[in-house]
């Protein structure tokens, strides 16, 4: 490609710093100016478009370990929420030109029209090493004239921004109103099998159709939904979704969720639901080093020892015995076990509570993007339910037949 038809931006100076000084040059992509974030890496080979639209990667800078980035454009259909969530990008060698069937405009241009700035021609590996060593860490992009300014001036703005840790995130990514997702819509023929409410906490748009193609109705609510308003629905379940921010600071969704604990109404979890159904049990949750971020996380089902390689995102943990069922610190809960792990870092992937019906998990079994290993997740919370109905009834029976 000769340079008169390299975009304008291809050739505009750019700089990643990092709050421990640490310096990236490199050229804008997308939007030129200032953007601030945590710096975190993502391994997925695919998927950006999914990655960059997923609201849990909100207030980060998403590091692509993957080199090539933009090669099959961006196009409509693939978006999983309303806009690209993620406060900056850095790639190492972005297309010149997109190059798929499916392709409707270019990752540099969508990203300039919505305003997210970014950063090309740097060494995504030496940055991605850095930060594993180091640990995800403030981080801001500059471009254009703020590339320029004083080096000392632009690490005081990087480290004056706050930190991920005690952010609450969920109430800015959610839905403004509740909206229902019809098992009709997505190839269902005949009635619901089951109403669900959803607390949207980032949710991703692939994971009320999942639900939907299996026959379940979803009610999406807004984060701040509390117990009383969701139960209106009269749901069979509750979901909790994915989401950012820091779950120590989730005390309203905590106690939403505890009130369908102690209702009896089953409940599944995944990445954010997952470590606020571990603060409604009574453990901790704590900030990773790096986080999992990526669509190649290799996990154990501990109940079948089938291993999943799943998508993840997400830099907090739940802190929770790993070995043999334990008392929840929440006694009234009863009985919970760690039923999944990661097999890179031994860190809880999955609760699930033995004495009343509720689980989940710390990935992403919508596959958006990603492998569909995990799918079985939506069935077994079908399962759940069913059983829980089944299980209602014949008490009421042998109820009324003591009478």
């Amino acid at each position: 490609m000769s340079e008169a038809n390299v975009p304008a931006q291809a050739t505009t100076p750019a700089l990643l710093l990092l709050e421990d000084g640490r310096a990236f040059r490199g050229t804008s992509y997308g939007a030129v100016g200032t953007t601030l974030g945590e710096a975190v890496f993502t391994t997925g080979m695919t998927g950006y478009q999914e990655t960059l639209t997923d609201p849990s990667y909100a207030r980060q800078l998403i590091v692509q370990t993957a080199p090539h980035i933009g090669n099959t454009g961006v196009n409509a259909a693939d978006n999983e929420s309303t806009r690209i969530w993620a406060a900056g990008y850095v790639v190492r060698d972005a297309a010149r030109r997109p190059s798929n069937w499916r392709s409707e405009g270019t990752l540099d241009d969508e990203l300039a029209s919505q305003g997210v700035v970014g950063i090309q021609g740097v060494d995504t590996r030496a940055i991605t090493r850095h930060l594993r060593e180091r640990g995800a860490m403030k981080a801001g992009i500059f471009s254009g004239g703020s590339a320029a300014r004083p080096r000392a001036e632009l690490l005081e703005e990087v480290l004056a921004q706050p930190s991920m840790e005690g952010l609450q995130l969920a109430e800015e990514v959610s839905v403004a109103q509740a909206y229902a997702v019809e098992p009709s819509d997505h190839g269902w023929e005949g009635e619901p099998l089951f109403t669900i409410v959803a607390l949207d906490l980032g949710m991703k748009s692939m994971t009320p159709h999942r639900f939907a193609e299996r026959g379940v109705r979803v009610h999406v609510v807004p984060a701040a939904t509390t117990f009383e308003e969701a139960m209106a629905f009269e749901p069979d379940g509750v979901f909790l979704s994915n989401g950012p921010g820091d779950p120590a600071t989730a005390d309203r969704q905590v106690a939403f969720v505890r009130g369908f604990l102690d209702a009896g109404v089953p409940y599944f979890g995944i990445c954010f639901g997952n470590q606020i159904l571990g603060r409604a049990l009574g453990f901790g949750t704590y900030k990773l080093r790096y986080g999992h971020r990526g669509m190649n996380q290799p996990v154990m089902d501990r109940s079948t020892g089938k291993v999943e390689i799943t998508s993840q995102n997400h830099g907090f943990a739940v802190d929770a015995p790993l070995d043999g069922a334990t008392r929840a610190p929440e006694e009234r809960f009863g009985m919970v076990e760690v039923s999944h792990i990661s097999l890179n870092d031994q860190v809880v992937e999955g609760l699930s509570c033995l004495d009343i019906p509720a689980f989940s998990v710390q990935y992403h079994p919508e596959a958006a993007a990603g492998p569909h290993d995990a799918a079985y997740l939506f069935d077994r919370f079908i399962t759940l339910m069913n059983d829980h109905q089944r299980n209602s009834a014949a008490e009421k029976n042998e109820t009324e037949e003591s009478k």
